[in-house]
C-alpha cells in the first residue's frame, strides 16, 4: 500500500520578500507572487525607489530599504546583480537568519561572443549565499524565468518549470509551492545545492537560444 502524498505547504499569510525589486527579475517575481494573492515586499538600497516601483505593482506590494525587507519576508528572494551579491548577504546576516533565502542570481560574464558563466569559489552563487548565511534555509530557484514575459501585462501563464534547489526538504517544498501559484509555473526539485552551478550555468545557453530565435525560452522537464 502506498503511502500518502505528504500535505502541501500552507501558504495563508505568506510574505515574500524580494531584495533587488526594483531591477526587472526582481519586479517581474513580485508582480506574478502578488498577482496571485502573495504579500509582497520589494527591497532596494533607496527605499523610496522601492516604495515607488511597488505602487506600479498589482496586489499588496510595498517599498522598503534591503534590511527592512529582509525583517519583513517570512521568504525572502535575492535577484540582485552578482557583483554585489555576497557584499549584500554578508551586510543582511542577521536579518535572514532562520529564513528561506532563495537565490535566483546568475553569475555570468558577457563578451563579443555572448554570455557565459562565471567561476565562483564556493560553486555557485546559491553556495555563496549558504556559506555567507549558515543560519539561513538558502534554496535556489527562479533562475531561468524570462523577467520580460514575467512583466507582460498580456501573458497570462508562465509556461515554464522552475527547478528548486536546497539541502531542506521542508524549504524546497516550500518553493515549489511558491512557484506553482504562478499560472502555468511549477516547481521541480533538482538536487541539493551542491548542483546549483549547471542550473546557474544554463542561463548562459538560454540567453543564447533567445537571442538566435527572438524569443524568451524557459525549462519545461519531461515525464515529471
Amino acid at each position: 500500500m502506498n503511502a500518502p502524498a505528504p500535505a502541501a505547504p500552507d501558504l495563508t499569510g505568506l510574505v515574500v520578500s524580494v531584495l533587488g525589486g526594483t531591477g526587472e527579475q526582481g519586479r517581474g517575481l513580485a508582480r506574478r507572487f502578488a498577482l496571485a494573492g502573495v504579500t509582497v515586499v520589494l527591497g532596494s538600497r533607496d527605499a523610496v525607489r522601492a516604495q515607488a516601483a511597488a505602487e506600479d505593482l498589482p496586489g499588496q506590494v510595498t517599498g522598503a530599504d534591503n534590511a527592512g525587507a529582509a525583517r519583513a519576508g517570512d521568504v525572502v528572494v535575492v535577484a540582485v546583480p552578482w557583483d554585489g551579491h555576497r557584499e549584500l548577504l554578508e551586510s543582511l546576516a542577521g536579518e535572514l537568519a532562520g529564513k528561506v533565502v532563495v537565490d535566483c542570481v546568475n553569475p555570468l560574464g558577457f563578451d563579443k561572443q555572448g554570455a557565459y558563466a562565471l567561476p565562483v569559489e564556493e560553486g555557485s552563487a546559491a553556495q555563496q549565499a549558504a556559506a555567507v548565511l549558515p543560519d539561513s534555509r538558502v534554496v535556489g530557484a527562479f533562475h531561468h524565468v524570462s523577467a520580460v514575459l514575467l512583466l507582460d501585462e498580456s501573458v497570462e501563464q508562465v509556461e515554464t518549470d522552475v527547478l528548486v534547489l536546497g539541502d531542506d526538504r521542508e524549504a524546497t517544498d516550500l518553493v515549489q509551492a511558491l512557484a506553482a501559484l504562478v499560472p502555468g509555473m511549477r516547481g521541480v526539485y533538482a538536487g541539493r545545492l551542491r548542483n546549483a552551478h549547471q542550473v546557474e550555468a544554463l542561463t548562459a545557453n538560454l540567453i543564447s537560444v533567445n537571442r538566435r530565435y527572438k524569443a524568451h525560452a524557459g525549462v519545461r522537464i519531461t515525464d515529471v
